[in-house]
């Protein structure tokens, strides 16, 4: 009966020395831009969506800097193996990253795919005020004098924003080398840009224009999607039923370091997973503009290199690697 006593007690005691559960302490979401822009909507899908997953709320913090590059080294480096902290990524993250945008060395292997946050699409985008009242107003003017429409975006020559500009351009026949296009670093200080007239048109994210829509200053007269969106989408046309054969589909998403432990990992996929399953998650999906697109850990992680083969091939078509 000792024995057993002693032998019991042991166990008791190895058990409470195995190591803790993980346990995200400070849940926080980098937007690796300005706020206001398709990074700053993706970290709000989390930080809602995700709310009741964790003790606290998920922090949205700011980290602007070649349109993700300064994020994407830093989560390389200092904090690689953070894991308390998200990143925000879209399709044209991965665009930046297999042009060499975030520098010659880093790869799509080089971070943790985690979670989707939802699925937005390009749109074509002017001022309430604009000359311009609807999407063949503007092709025809520039097909007319490519060189005379201001077009900007929240990325520079070869980013997923330019090329929705380009796209639009080749739609005409014409050439993106003769487009006048003005580069911001992200979608937010585009919208500005534009609000402020400093660009005509501007080829951003449907998502990202919600708030917008709802307070008339902007308005969005085509839609890169092969159907009409859901609304507040609804009545907005799609390129393609315009006559501009023009689809653009943006993956909205999340990454951690590269060194993240397993435990922790898995704990930030199974509190998406959780999310998923409820209406919670599908009605900020849909507040912020996104179409449903739920995937998590290692589905999302071979969506990510398709995708990016995908990406690749297109970048590799435009010139934009040799």
């Amino acid at each position: 009966m000792k024995f057993s006593r002693i032998a019991a007690l042991g166990a008791v005691m190895s058990m409470c020395a195995l190591p803790a559960l993980a346990e995200i302490r400070r849940p926080e979401c980098v937007a690796p831009a300005q706020p206001g822009g398709g990074f700053d909507l993706t970290c709000r899908v989390a930080q809602q969506g995700l709310e009741a997953q964790f003790s606290r709320p998920i922090e949205v913090t700011f980290m602007p800097g070649g349109i993700g590059a300064v994020a994407f080294n830093m989560f390389n480096t200092t904090r690689k193996a953070d894991q308390d902290a998200i990143v925000a990524f879209s399709s044209g993250s991965l665009l930046n990253l297999l042009t060499g945008k975030y520098g010659p060395n880093w790869t799509e292997d080089d971070v943790r795919w985690l979670a989707t946050a939802g699925a937005d699409y390009g749109a074509v985008i002017v001022r309430a005020d604009s000359k311009f009242q609807t999407l063949n107003d503007v092709m025809d003017a520039l097909k007319a004098n490519p060189g005379g429409v201001v077009v900007g975006a929240g990325g520079s020559v070869g980013s997923q924003d330019w090329m929705k500009a380009a796209l639009l351009l080749r739609a005409t026949g014409g050439e993106p080398q003769s487009m006048r296009y003005v580069a911001f670093d992200g979608g937010g200080d585009a919208v500005a840009g534009l609000l402020g007239g400093s660009i005509e048109v501007y080829t951003g994210d449907a998502g990202e224009m919600t708030s917008h829509l709802e307070a008339g200053d902007l308005r969005v007269l085509a839609v890169m999607a092969d159907e009409r969106l859901d609304a507040p989408f609804a009545e907005i046309p799609t390129a393609k039923e315009l006559g501009y054969d023009v689809s653009w589909t943006i993956l909205r998403g999340f990454y951690v370091g590269k060194d993240v432990a397993d435990a922790d990992y898995d704990q930030w996929v199974n509190a998406f997973k959780a999310a998923y399953d409820t209406p919670e998650f599908a009605e900020t999906q849909k507040s912020h503009g996104l179409m449903p697109l739920n995937m998590a850990g290692d589905e999302l992680t071979a969506f990510v290199h398709e995708q990016t083969e995908q990406l690749r091939a297109i970048a590799t078509e435009a010139g934009l690697i040799q």
